[in-house]
């Protein structure tokens, strides 16, 4: 497994290593040790969920509140998505700003977000399949969530699906009416940066 931290400290793309013939593919997805080495930290595993989505579904701004926090390890076991991590952690240098991943069914990377950071991710493709592993079980009342259209963020999402498609979003009702980033930090609702 290659491991390569994004822009935002903490994340990581984490590039498996395929073994193919014409029976089809094998590939570790996640292991701890590698991961202890590259993150210098754990994963702990509390749940894991599935989430199938249509060409143009954008999903996110997600985050938890710190503490308890919930770490993810995503991938994309079928289709295609641009996952996005959004630095939510009020005092981080990185604040504000955001990177991206392509997780499809090709290169089957994955990536790690620690607690903290904001989730989001446009589906490429209709059925797009993204698993994931999560640090704490879900818990409504520390779920929250930023507008991922914010223009203060200005996340680049893509136009066209992965079948060369226009893309037309669609959203959940929470996350249209979810505050913007500068809402967020007026309610003070966001995670501090711990350093």
């Amino acid at each position: 497994m290659q491991y390569r931290e994004l822009k935002i400290p903490g994340a990581y793309e984490i590039t498996p290593r395929q073994f193919g013939d014409d029976r089809g593919v094998f590939y570790e997805w996640f292991k701890q040790p590698t991961f202890s080495d590259a993150t210098s930290g754990a994963l702990e595993l509390a749940q894991a969920n599935c989430s199938v989505s249509a060409a143009g579904v954008l999903r996110g701004i997600h985050y938890a509140d710190v503490p308890p926090g919930q770490a993810k390890y995503v991938t994309c076991v079928a289709g295609a998505v641009l996952d996005v991590a959004v630095d939510l952690r009020v005092g981080s240098p990185t604040f504000g700003q955001w990177d991206a991943v392509l997780l499809d069914d090709v290169d089957r990377r994955a990536l790690y977000l620690p607690e903290g950071l904001g989730h989001a991710f446009c589906s490429l493709a209709d059925g797009s399949t993204v698993v994931y592993l999560c640090s704490s079980t879900y818990n409504p009342e520390c779920e929250h969530e930023i507008n991922p259209l914010d223009p203060q963020i200005g996340i680049d999402w893509p136009t066209t699906g992965r079948d060369g498609r226009p893309l037309h979003y669609e959203l959940s009702d929470k996350d249209r009416a979810a505050p913007s980033l500068s809402d967020a930090v007026t309610a003070g609702s966001l995670p501090r940066y711990l350093g």
